[in-house]
């Protein structure tokens, strides 16, 4: 079986006792932690258009081991719920277990436990099949989906059977909101669009949308990844950059999912931490990092080839050329020591190329930009950033 090791490695314990259906193709994990609108999330995948294949959705209730009466208390009466639910709509093609109320280790409570668990129960339910290239599709229990959600996706793997993953187009949900909380959705879409861009104008071959109620994997990458982390914010983010790794993420266009605009303090950073503070005047969605940090990235990913077997005397010369600002970055970050390190284990330069961001990476790249914008290019106008990086990209044109 192709997850033994995976799963004797990370004492997976099994969560469902049924057995699933041989030709099981889709599992969905839903975390759940005191959700009041996991019931809306269950009867749109019900009334999805079936994939052709059987399916499983997995709610994994959870709470920290420190969690208050209260919300013990409110999961008790979701499972209860859910369970009566369940009884009543169970339907062909489609099978939905309610398991927990799981109780986290308070060190690693959080998204990334709840969602590994989840999605390791599913692991253990392809294993049962030796079933590496199932499908585990990340959900999240305030999330809408489109009637041909599960057909979209078995469809996508079907035309790219090598893909190991792909994310998923999503717009949040805006009915019913203020005006300052819908201003604020608004503008964080638009940056998350903008940063997606701007990182493809970079060069960086790996831009993608990191959502956790967005995206799908292969069962066997999981595991060679070795699974979801244990983060207690975004877990998403990290997972994917480091699936990219491993072969392509893709994206799937044709169906859309809709997650809550909701304000919230449960993690420490994403959508909802962010929408609070906006709300609360902490948080300035009006500005984002400026376009010329992007551009210091592009000049220095078009020098990838000089930099195949270079000796250092040469990568100084390289550090002169390039934008003083970047330079100090990478005299700080010592990426002399991972360029030699590239170069002592790459035999060849389509090695070195696609190696070379694993080094440079989605979060070098954060650290990075951070930097620049600490330092050198302050928080500037959105809007004018998207301009400039859209006039950038008309004239490559």
């Amino acid at each position: 079986m192709f997850a033994n090791n995976y799963l004797n490695k990370n004492d997976v314990e099994p969560l469902i006792s049924e057995m699933p259906d041989p030709e099981t193709g889709l599992v969905v994990v839903i975390p759940c932690l005191k959700e009041p609108e996991i019931l809306q999330t269950l009867e749109a995948l019900k009334n999805c258009t079936r994939p052709g294949v059987p399916v499983e959705v997995i709610v994994l209730i959870n709470h920290s081991e420190t969690a208050t009466d209260e919300v013990q208390n409110y999961n008790q009466e979701t499972k209860q719920e859910l369970d009566s639910w369940v009884e009543k709509n169970q339907t062909a093609g489609i099978r939905f277990y309610i398991v927990g109320p799981v109780v986290l280790r308070k060190k690693w409570a959080g998204a990334g436990l709840a969602r590994k668990k989840g999605m390791d129960e599913a692991v253990r339910r392809f294993n049962l099949l030796n079933k590496n290239d199932g499908i585990i599709v990340s959900l999240d229990a305030d999330t809408l989906v489109e009637k041909n959600y599960l057909q979209e996706i078995a469809a996508y793997f079907n035309e790219f059977p090598k893909n190991v993953g792909a994310t998923i187009s999503f717009n949040h949900r805006k009915e019913g909101l203020d005006a300052k909380h819908f201003e604020g959705i608004e503008l964080y879409e638009k940056y998350l669009l903008y940063y997606k861009r701007a990182l493809e104008f970079s060069g960086y071959p790996y831009a993608m949308f990191t959502i956790g109620s967005a995206f799908a994997v292969r069962a066997g990458a999981y595991v060679k990844r070795g699974g979801m982390n244990r983060r207690q914010a975004g877990e998403d983010f990290y997972f994917l950059q480091n699936l990219v790794h491993l072969g392509k993420v893709g994206e799937i266009n044709k169906t859309k999912v809709y997650p809550s605009a909701r304000l919230s303090d449960r993690v420490p950073f994403g959508t909802g931490p962010i929408l609070k503070k906006w709300m609360e005047g902490d948080e300035d969605l009006l500005k984002t990092y400026d376009f010329r940090s992007f551009q210091v990235l592009r000049t220095f990913f078009q020098r990838i080839p000089e930099l195949y077997k270079i000796e250092h005397i040469k990568y100084i010369e390289v550090l002169k050329e390039l934008s003083p600002e970047l330079t100090t970055f990478l005299i700080q970050a010592e990426f002399w020591d991972d360029l030699s390190d590239l170069n002592r284990n790459c035999a060849t330069f389509p090695a070195f190329q696609n190696r070379f961001f694993q080094k440079f990476n989605a979060f070098k790249i954060l650290k990075c930009l951070n930097f620049l914008q600490e330092k050198y290019f302050p928080a500037a106008n959105l809007d004018i950033q998207f301009q400039l990086l859209n006039k950038a990209l008309e004239e490559e044109q």
